[in-house]
């Protein structure tokens, strides 16, 4: 990967519904427009994001989507209503942050949730995307959250029985993402931080898969909040969209050049995802790296690859 780099610019955009947006530019302010969609939902844009691109060669836009990073207010906060934090909210969010950088057309960047929301975005925004370059793919559909919420109890068993003993006895078989998703809002603080505490400690378990060190930001309580809260909100929603939308409308994007790089040791988001993807786009090639899991190192240097690629027209 490139080396770290500071912002040239930055600021707080109004995206309305009391909702500010963080956002940064780095880079050169003359180079090729992408912006880059972070996953959880709920992770926020970290200085690592930025090293993906040749900084002689792009405009790197980064932004936190609502509720999350240094945006406001902060989803894990007592009382935060939810109500305008949607997957349509975001769609929006970009469109105006691109109105508000005068970026006429940009590539766009996404991995794990930020691969949904990428797809998301160019399918109703198609002549605004220059590139589409996705990684550790997910479409956020009502398997795919049974099977990290679910299903992969079958290869985690000690750790998921950890995660479903987080919830009240007569909640344990029903749907865990919506027994977390009320834990993480009732009254007593000390059950909402636990059920962060248990949501983010199975996401460590899945995500982990090699990678070479667990995400320090898991030892915060109050991004722990926010994260938990993002992401359960988004699950039990199915994103908001149709069952499998974003696969159907993959004819959307037709023209549009698109690298999937995807870990076939990703067991958060199962190959199969981002190869019906793959099918579904003809213009998509799909890069399968045989020892990676759900990102991590041999993911990044493909991206980085594919990044150059791009940017050397």
């Amino acid at each position: 990967m490139y080396p770290e780099i500071e912002p040239h610019a930055s600021g707080l955009l109004d995206v309305g519904d009391g909702h500010s947006v963080h956002w940064e530019c780095c880079g050169n302010p003359d180079g090729k427009p992408v912006v880059v969609l972070h996953g959880g939902p709920g992770s926020g844009c970290t200085p690592g994001w930025r090293r993906y691109f040749d900084p002689d060669a792009y405009r790197i836009v980064l932004f936190d989507q609502r509720g999350c990073g240094r945006s406001t207010p902060l989803a894990g906060e007592p009382g935060a209503d939810l109500a305008t934090n949607t997957t349509h909210h975001l769609l929006a969010d970009v469109e105006l942050l691109r109105d508000h950088l005068g970026v006429e057309r940009w590539m766009v960047f996404g991995g794990s949730w930020g691969s949904t929301l990428g797809l998301a975005y160019a399918q109703r925004n198609p002549e605004r995307v220059t590139e589409l370059v996705l990684f550790s793919v997910c479409t956020t559909t009502h398997r795919e959250v049974e099977w990290i919420t679910q299903d992969m109890a079958r290869v985690f068993p000690e750790q998921w029985d950890r995660f479903r003993a987080g919830v009240p006895e007569a909640e344990r078989d029903g749907r865990l993402v919506d027994a977390y998703d009320r834990l993480l809002h009732a009254p007593d603080p000390a059950v909402r931080a636990r059920a962060a505490r248990d949501w983010c400690r199975w996401e460590e378990a899945h995500v982990e898969v090699g990678h070479a060190r667990p995400d320090s930001r898991y030892d915060d309580p109050d991004f722990r909040m926010t994260f938990a809260r993002l992401v359960t909100h988004y699950w039990r929603h199915g994103a908001w969209f149709e069952d499998g939308e974003l696969l159907r409308g993959a004819q959307r994007l037709a023209g549009i050049p698109g690298v999937l790089v995807h870990g076939r040791r990703d067991v958060s988001s199962p190959p199969d995802i981002a190869w019906r993807l793959a099918r579904a786009w003809p213009d998509a090639d799909l890069r399968l790296i045989d020892d990676a899991g759900h990102g991590g190192g041999a993911v990044a240097a493909e991206l980085v690859a594919v990044t150059d690629r791009f940017a050397a027209g």
